[in-house]
Protein backbone atom coordinates (compact mmCIF):
# COMPACT_ATOMS: atom_id res chain seq x y z
CA UNK A 1 0.00 0.00 0.00
CA UNK A 2 1.10 3.56 -0.59
CA UNK A 3 0.78 6.23 2.10
CA UNK A 4 -2.45 7.51 0.55
CA UNK A 5 -4.00 4.04 0.72
CA UNK A 6 -3.78 3.13 -2.99
CA UNK A 7 -2.57 -0.32 -3.98
CA UNK A 8 0.95 -0.28 -5.41
CA UNK A 9 1.78 -2.71 -8.20
CA UNK A 10 5.31 -3.65 -9.25
CA UNK A 11 6.73 -3.78 -5.71
CA UNK A 12 8.79 -6.53 -4.10
CA UNK A 13 10.59 -7.59 -0.95
CA UNK A 14 12.93 -10.61 -0.78
CA UNK A 15 11.55 -11.97 -4.08
CA UNK A 16 13.03 -10.98 -7.43
CA UNK A 17 11.76 -11.46 -11.00
CA UNK A 18 13.63 -13.79 -13.33
CA UNK A 19 11.43 -13.84 -16.44
CA UNK A 20 7.91 -13.20 -17.67
CA UNK A 21 5.95 -14.67 -20.54
CA UNK A 22 2.64 -13.43 -21.92
CA UNK A 23 -0.02 -16.12 -21.57
CA UNK A 24 -3.81 -16.05 -21.29
CA UNK A 25 -5.03 -15.85 -17.70
CA UNK A 26 -4.29 -18.97 -15.70
CA UNK A 27 -6.04 -20.92 -12.97
CA UNK A 28 -3.21 -23.29 -12.04
CA UNK A 29 0.50 -23.75 -12.67
CA UNK A 30 2.60 -26.86 -12.07
CA UNK A 31 6.24 -27.63 -12.81
CA UNK A 32 7.70 -31.05 -13.61
CA UNK A 33 11.06 -32.07 -15.05
CA UNK A 34 11.98 -28.82 -16.80
CA UNK A 35 8.52 -27.93 -18.08
CA UNK A 36 5.79 -25.65 -16.76
CA UNK A 37 2.10 -26.39 -17.30
CA UNK A 38 -0.59 -23.71 -17.10
CA UNK A 39 -4.34 -24.33 -17.16
CA UNK A 40 -6.19 -21.33 -18.55
CA UNK A 41 -9.41 -19.74 -17.33
CA UNK A 42 -11.07 -18.42 -20.47
CA UNK A 43 -11.90 -20.65 -23.45
CA UNK A 44 -10.84 -21.39 -26.12
CA UNK A 45 -7.51 -21.47 -24.25
CA UNK A 46 -6.96 -24.83 -22.56
CA UNK A 47 -3.46 -25.78 -21.40
CA UNK A 48 -0.03 -24.34 -22.23
CA UNK A 49 3.22 -26.28 -21.91
CA UNK A 50 6.29 -24.09 -21.43
CA UNK A 51 9.92 -25.22 -21.64
CA UNK A 52 11.63 -23.68 -18.59
CA UNK A 53 14.91 -25.61 -18.65
CA UNK A 54 16.44 -22.17 -19.10
CA UNK A 55 14.25 -20.24 -16.65
CA UNK A 56 15.50 -16.89 -17.94
CA UNK A 57 14.16 -17.72 -21.40
CA UNK A 58 10.84 -19.64 -21.12
CA UNK A 59 9.49 -20.98 -24.39
CA UNK A 60 5.99 -22.20 -25.27
CA UNK A 61 6.14 -25.66 -26.86
CA UNK A 62 2.45 -26.65 -26.99
CA UNK A 63 -1.01 -25.19 -26.40
CA UNK A 64 -4.32 -27.02 -26.20
CA UNK A 65 -7.73 -25.49 -26.84
CA UNK A 66 -11.15 -26.29 -25.42
CA UNK A 67 -14.68 -26.14 -26.87
CA UNK A 68 -17.20 -23.38 -26.21
CA UNK A 69 -18.76 -23.53 -22.76
CA UNK A 70 -15.81 -25.38 -21.18
CA UNK A 71 -12.79 -24.19 -19.29
CA UNK A 72 -9.79 -26.30 -18.44
CA UNK A 73 -8.13 -24.18 -15.78
CA UNK A 74 -6.53 -26.94 -13.69
CA UNK A 75 -3.69 -29.27 -14.58
CA UNK A 76 -1.58 -31.94 -12.87
CA UNK A 77 1.48 -33.76 -14.19
CA UNK A 78 3.46 -36.81 -13.09
CA UNK A 79 6.10 -38.17 -15.44
CA UNK A 80 4.59 -38.61 -18.88
CA UNK A 81 0.98 -38.22 -17.76
CA UNK A 82 -0.94 -34.94 -17.74
CA UNK A 83 -4.46 -34.58 -16.35
CA UNK A 84 -6.70 -31.58 -17.06
CA UNK A 85 -10.22 -30.71 -15.96
CA UNK A 86 -13.19 -29.96 -18.16
CA UNK A 87 -15.70 -27.77 -16.31
CA UNK A 88 -18.81 -26.05 -17.64
CA UNK A 89 -18.17 -22.33 -17.79
CA UNK A 90 -20.37 -19.31 -18.47
CA UNK A 91 -22.96 -21.30 -20.40
CA UNK A 92 -26.56 -22.37 -20.07
CA UNK A 93 -25.81 -25.38 -22.22
CA UNK A 94 -24.53 -28.68 -20.85
CA UNK A 95 -21.31 -29.53 -22.69
CA UNK A 96 -19.57 -32.72 -21.62
CA UNK A 97 -17.36 -32.20 -18.60
CA UNK A 98 -14.88 -34.56 -17.01
CA UNK A 99 -11.21 -35.36 -16.48
CA UNK A 100 -8.89 -35.79 -19.48
CA UNK A 101 -5.69 -37.82 -19.51
CA UNK A 102 -2.82 -37.09 -21.91
CA UNK A 103 0.38 -38.87 -22.84
CA UNK A 104 3.03 -36.12 -22.86
CA UNK A 105 6.10 -38.22 -23.58
CA UNK A 106 6.48 -35.70 -26.42
CA UNK A 107 5.90 -32.40 -24.63
CA UNK A 108 5.38 -30.59 -27.90
CA UNK A 109 2.56 -32.92 -28.92
CA UNK A 110 0.23 -34.01 -26.07
CA UNK A 111 -1.87 -37.04 -27.01
CA UNK A 112 -5.25 -37.66 -25.37
CA UNK A 113 -5.49 -41.25 -24.16
CA UNK A 114 -8.53 -41.25 -21.85
CA UNK A 115 -11.51 -39.23 -20.74
CA UNK A 116 -13.48 -39.81 -17.55
CA UNK A 117 -16.88 -38.16 -18.15
CA UNK A 118 -18.78 -36.29 -15.44
CA UNK A 119 -20.99 -33.21 -15.38
CA UNK A 120 -17.81 -31.21 -14.76
CA UNK A 121 -14.62 -31.24 -12.68
CA UNK A 122 -13.12 -28.39 -10.67
CA UNK A 123 -9.77 -28.79 -8.89
CA UNK A 124 -7.86 -32.00 -8.16
CA UNK A 125 -4.55 -33.52 -7.08
CA UNK A 126 -2.66 -36.44 -8.64
CA UNK A 127 0.10 -38.57 -7.12
CA UNK A 128 0.97 -40.59 -10.23
CA UNK A 129 -1.43 -43.42 -9.42
CA UNK A 130 -4.56 -41.87 -7.93
CA UNK A 131 -6.44 -38.69 -8.77
CA UNK A 132 -8.36 -37.06 -5.94
CA UNK A 133 -10.86 -34.75 -7.55
CA UNK A 134 -14.13 -32.85 -7.34
CA UNK A 135 -16.65 -33.97 -9.98
CA UNK A 136 -20.22 -32.88 -10.44
CA UNK A 137 -22.47 -35.89 -11.00
CA UNK A 138 -26.08 -36.45 -11.91
CA UNK A 139 -28.13 -36.86 -8.75
CA UNK A 140 -25.80 -34.85 -6.51
CA UNK A 141 -26.06 -31.22 -5.43
CA UNK A 142 -22.68 -29.64 -6.16
CA UNK A 143 -19.25 -31.24 -6.45
CA UNK A 144 -18.40 -34.31 -4.35
CA UNK A 145 -15.06 -35.97 -3.56
CA UNK A 146 -13.96 -38.90 -5.70
CA UNK A 147 -10.88 -41.11 -6.01
CA UNK A 148 -9.84 -42.32 -9.46
CA UNK A 149 -7.34 -45.15 -10.04
CA UNK A 150 -5.03 -44.57 -13.01
CA UNK A 151 -3.00 -47.76 -12.72
CA UNK A 152 -4.06 -48.22 -16.33
CA UNK A 153 -4.13 -44.58 -17.51
CA UNK A 154 -6.02 -45.62 -20.65
CA UNK A 155 -8.89 -46.82 -18.47
CA UNK A 156 -9.32 -44.67 -15.33
CA UNK A 157 -11.54 -46.35 -12.76
CA UNK A 158 -13.50 -44.87 -9.89
CA UNK A 159 -12.70 -46.63 -6.64
CA UNK A 160 -14.31 -44.41 -4.02
CA UNK A 161 -16.47 -41.36 -3.41
CA UNK A 162 -17.65 -39.25 -0.48
CA UNK A 163 -20.24 -36.55 -0.23
CA UNK A 164 -21.57 -34.36 2.54
CA UNK A 165 -24.91 -35.71 3.77
CA UNK A 166 -27.57 -33.68 2.00
CA UNK A 167 -25.82 -33.66 -1.40
CA UNK A 168 -27.25 -36.92 -2.73
CA UNK A 169 -30.61 -35.50 -3.74
CA UNK A 170 -31.08 -38.39 -6.16
CA UNK A 171 -31.06 -40.68 -3.14
CA UNK A 172 -33.63 -38.63 -1.28
CA UNK A 173 -31.27 -36.55 0.84
CA UNK A 174 -32.25 -32.97 1.68
CA UNK A 175 -29.66 -30.23 2.15
CA UNK A 176 -29.75 -27.63 4.91
CA UNK A 177 -27.83 -25.06 2.86
CA UNK A 178 -28.53 -22.84 -0.11
CA UNK A 179 -28.16 -24.52 -3.51
CA UNK A 180 -24.48 -25.57 -4.06
CA UNK A 181 -22.97 -23.65 -1.15
CA UNK A 182 -21.52 -26.88 0.29
CA UNK A 183 -19.39 -28.54 -2.36
CA UNK A 184 -16.00 -30.18 -2.72
CA UNK A 185 -13.30 -27.81 -3.93
CA UNK A 186 -10.29 -30.11 -3.95
CA UNK A 187 -8.91 -32.97 -1.87
CA UNK A 188 -5.25 -33.22 -0.79
CA UNK A 189 -3.81 -36.51 0.43
CA UNK A 190 -1.34 -37.12 3.25
CA UNK A 191 -0.87 -40.72 4.26
CA UNK A 192 -4.25 -42.40 4.65
CA UNK A 193 -6.09 -39.11 5.04
CA UNK A 194 -7.76 -36.75 2.60
CA UNK A 195 -8.01 -33.10 3.59
CA UNK A 196 -10.92 -31.72 1.60
CA UNK A 197 -11.93 -28.08 1.28
CA UNK A 198 -15.69 -27.83 1.00
CA UNK A 199 -16.42 -24.20 0.04
CA UNK A 200 -19.07 -22.77 2.37
CA UNK A 201 -19.10 -26.17 4.06
CA UNK A 202 -15.65 -25.56 5.60
CA UNK A 203 -13.31 -28.56 5.42
CA UNK A 204 -13.45 -32.25 6.22
CA UNK A 205 -10.83 -34.84 7.12
CA UNK A 206 -11.50 -38.24 5.57
CA UNK A 207 -10.00 -41.61 6.44
CA UNK A 208 -9.11 -43.39 3.18
CA UNK A 209 -7.44 -46.48 4.68
CA UNK A 210 -10.07 -48.25 2.61
CA UNK A 211 -10.29 -46.11 -0.53
CA UNK A 212 -13.54 -47.73 -1.55
CA UNK A 213 -15.23 -46.39 1.58
CA UNK A 214 -13.89 -43.00 2.70
CA UNK A 215 -15.01 -42.24 6.24
CA UNK A 216 -15.49 -38.90 7.96
CA UNK A 217 -12.99 -38.17 10.73
CA UNK A 218 -13.99 -34.57 11.44
CA UNK A 219 -15.62 -31.49 9.97
CA UNK A 220 -15.05 -27.80 10.78
CA UNK A 221 -16.98 -24.92 9.23
CA UNK A 222 -16.66 -21.20 10.02
CA UNK A 223 -18.76 -19.90 7.14
CA UNK A 224 -20.95 -18.36 8.55
CA UNK A 225 -20.10 -16.18 10.35
CA UNK A 226 -17.06 -15.57 8.13
CA UNK A 227 -18.16 -14.68 4.59
CA UNK A 228 -15.47 -16.26 2.42
CA UNK A 229 -15.59 -19.90 1.24
CA UNK A 230 -12.91 -22.43 2.14
CA UNK A 231 -10.57 -22.92 -0.82
CA UNK A 232 -7.68 -25.14 0.30
CA UNK A 233 -6.88 -27.40 3.26
CA UNK A 234 -3.15 -28.11 3.14
CA UNK A 235 -1.58 -30.47 5.73
CA UNK A 236 2.01 -29.59 6.56
CA UNK A 237 4.50 -32.44 6.06
CA UNK A 238 5.89 -32.19 9.61
CA UNK A 239 4.98 -30.86 13.03
CA UNK A 240 5.42 -27.25 14.09
CA UNK A 241 6.05 -26.67 17.79
CA UNK A 242 5.10 -30.31 18.32
CA UNK A 243 1.66 -29.82 16.73
CA UNK A 244 0.18 -31.21 13.53
CA UNK A 245 -0.88 -28.18 11.48
CA UNK A 246 -3.39 -27.73 8.68
CA UNK A 247 -3.07 -24.53 6.64
CA UNK A 248 -6.49 -23.45 5.43
CA UNK A 249 -7.02 -20.64 2.94
CA UNK A 250 -10.36 -19.05 2.30
CA UNK A 251 -10.99 -17.50 -1.11
CA UNK A 252 -11.72 -13.87 -1.81
CA UNK A 253 -14.99 -14.44 -3.67
CA UNK A 254 -18.17 -12.36 -4.01
CA UNK A 255 -17.07 -9.96 -1.29
CA UNK A 256 -18.94 -6.82 -0.41
CA UNK A 257 -17.26 -3.73 0.98
CA UNK A 258 -18.85 -4.36 4.38
CA UNK A 259 -17.27 -7.75 4.98
CA UNK A 260 -13.62 -8.56 5.76
CA UNK A 261 -11.27 -9.76 3.07
CA UNK A 262 -10.49 -13.48 2.95
CA UNK A 263 -7.60 -14.67 5.08
CA UNK A 264 -5.69 -17.80 6.08
CA UNK A 265 -6.16 -20.04 9.09
CA UNK A 266 -3.70 -22.22 10.97
CA UNK A 267 -5.52 -25.17 12.50
CA UNK A 268 -4.19 -27.65 15.06
CA UNK A 269 -5.16 -31.16 13.93
CA UNK A 270 -3.02 -33.06 16.43
CA UNK A 271 -6.28 -34.42 17.77
CA UNK A 272 -7.80 -34.87 14.33
CA UNK A 273 -11.31 -35.52 15.56
CA UNK A 274 -11.34 -32.02 17.08
CA UNK A 275 -9.59 -29.47 14.80
CA UNK A 276 -8.80 -26.26 16.66
CA UNK A 277 -7.99 -22.93 14.92
CA UNK A 278 -4.78 -21.43 16.39
CA UNK A 279 -4.34 -18.22 14.41
CA UNK A 280 -5.16 -16.34 11.25
CA UNK A 281 -3.18 -14.23 8.82
CA UNK A 282 -4.36 -11.34 6.65
CA UNK A 283 -2.37 -8.84 4.60
CA UNK A 284 -2.66 -5.39 6.22
CA UNK A 285 -4.69 -3.12 3.98
CA UNK A 286 -6.83 -0.01 3.75
CA UNK A 287 -10.42 -1.23 3.22
CA UNK A 288 -11.31 1.89 1.24
CA UNK A 289 -8.45 1.31 -1.20
CA UNK A 290 -9.51 -2.27 -1.93
CA UNK A 291 -13.24 -1.76 -2.51
CA UNK A 292 -14.16 -3.45 -5.79
CA UNK A 293 -10.93 -5.49 -5.90
CA UNK A 294 -10.24 -9.09 -5.05
CA UNK A 295 -7.67 -8.35 -2.36
CA UNK A 296 -7.55 -11.44 -0.22
CA UNK A 297 -6.29 -14.98 0.25
CA UNK A 298 -6.50 -17.62 -2.44
CA UNK A 299 -3.98 -20.45 -2.79
CA UNK A 300 -0.80 -21.50 -0.95
CA UNK A 301 1.97 -23.30 -2.82
CA UNK A 302 1.31 -26.93 -2.00
CA UNK A 303 5.05 -27.63 -2.18
CA UNK A 304 6.38 -27.09 1.36
CA UNK A 305 10.10 -27.59 2.07
CA UNK A 306 10.61 -25.50 5.22
CA UNK A 307 8.74 -22.97 7.36
CA UNK A 308 8.20 -20.53 4.50
CA UNK A 309 4.77 -20.50 2.90
CA UNK A 310 4.18 -18.73 -0.43
CA UNK A 311 0.56 -17.69 -0.95
CA UNK A 312 -1.25 -15.96 -3.81
CA UNK A 313 -3.35 -13.03 -2.66
CA UNK A 314 -5.12 -11.87 -5.87
CA UNK A 315 -4.61 -8.07 -6.08
CA UNK A 316 -2.21 -8.41 -3.15
CA UNK A 317 0.16 -10.43 -5.35
CA UNK A 318 2.35 -13.15 -3.83
CA UNK A 319 3.05 -13.18 -0.09
CA UNK A 320 5.85 -15.03 1.74
CA UNK A 321 4.86 -16.01 5.26
CA UNK A 322 7.11 -17.42 7.98
CA UNK A 323 5.09 -20.09 9.80
CA UNK A 324 7.76 -21.38 12.20
CA UNK A 325 5.46 -20.21 14.98
CA UNK A 326 1.96 -21.20 13.84
CA UNK A 327 0.47 -19.12 16.64
CA UNK A 328 2.05 -15.95 15.19
CA UNK A 329 2.55 -16.22 11.37
CA UNK A 330 4.66 -13.36 10.03
CA UNK A 331 5.04 -11.93 6.53
CA UNK A 332 8.70 -11.79 5.45
CA UNK A 333 8.43 -11.02 1.73
CA UNK A 334 6.10 -10.16 -1.12
CA UNK A 335 5.95 -9.65 -4.87
CA UNK A 336 3.11 -7.64 -6.36
CA UNK A 337 3.36 -7.79 -10.17
CA UNK A 338 2.64 -5.02 -12.61
CA UNK A 339 -0.69 -5.60 -14.37
CA UNK A 340 -0.42 -7.83 -17.43
CA UNK A 341 -0.96 -6.78 -21.00
CA UNK A 342 -4.25 -4.90 -21.36
CA UNK A 343 -5.06 -5.10 -17.62
CA UNK A 344 -5.33 -2.45 -14.92
CA UNK A 345 -4.99 -4.75 -11.91
CA UNK A 346 -3.46 -8.08 -10.99
CA UNK A 347 -5.04 -11.32 -9.80
CA UNK A 348 -2.21 -13.56 -8.63
CA UNK A 349 -4.03 -16.87 -8.75
CA UNK A 350 -1.64 -19.79 -8.23
CA UNK A 351 2.01 -20.43 -7.42
CA UNK A 352 4.29 -23.45 -7.68
CA UNK A 353 7.45 -23.59 -5.57
CA UNK A 354 10.55 -25.53 -6.64
CA UNK A 355 13.28 -26.74 -4.28
CA UNK A 356 15.85 -24.64 -6.16
CA UNK A 357 14.21 -21.43 -4.92
CA UNK A 358 12.31 -20.63 -8.11
CA UNK A 359 8.63 -19.70 -7.97
CA UNK A 360 6.17 -19.88 -10.85
CA UNK A 361 3.36 -17.34 -10.48
CA UNK A 362 0.34 -17.27 -12.75
CA UNK A 363 -2.14 -14.41 -12.99
CA UNK A 364 -5.84 -15.06 -13.48
CA UNK A 365 -6.00 -12.21 -16.00
CA UNK A 366 -2.73 -12.44 -17.96
CA UNK A 367 0.83 -13.66 -17.71
CA UNK A 368 3.22 -16.19 -16.13
CA UNK A 369 6.16 -14.95 -14.08
CA UNK A 370 9.23 -16.84 -12.93
CA UNK A 371 10.55 -15.50 -9.63
CA UNK A 372 13.39 -16.28 -7.26
CA UNK A 373 13.07 -16.29 -3.50
CA UNK A 374 15.86 -14.46 -1.67
CA UNK A 375 14.74 -15.70 1.72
Amino acid sequence: MSQNGEIKFGVKKNIKPVAKIDLPGGGQVVVDDGYCYVGHVEPPHGTSIVDIRDPKHPRIVAQLSVPEGIHSHKVQVKGDLMLVNYERYKTEKKPQGGLKVFDISDRSSPREIAFFPTDGVHRFTFDGRYAYFSPELDGYLGNIAMILDLKDPYHPEEIGRWWMPGQWVGGGEVSSWNHKAHRCHHPIRKGNRLYVSYWHGGFVILDISDMSQPKLVSHLDWSPPYPSPTHTALPLPWKLMDREILVVSDEEAQKTSRTPHAFMWFVDITEETRPVPLSTYIVPHDPEATVGLQFGAHQPAEQVYDTLLFVTWFAGGLRAIDIANPYVPKEVGYYVPLPGKGQNTVKSNDVFRCENGLLYLVDRLEGLEILESQL
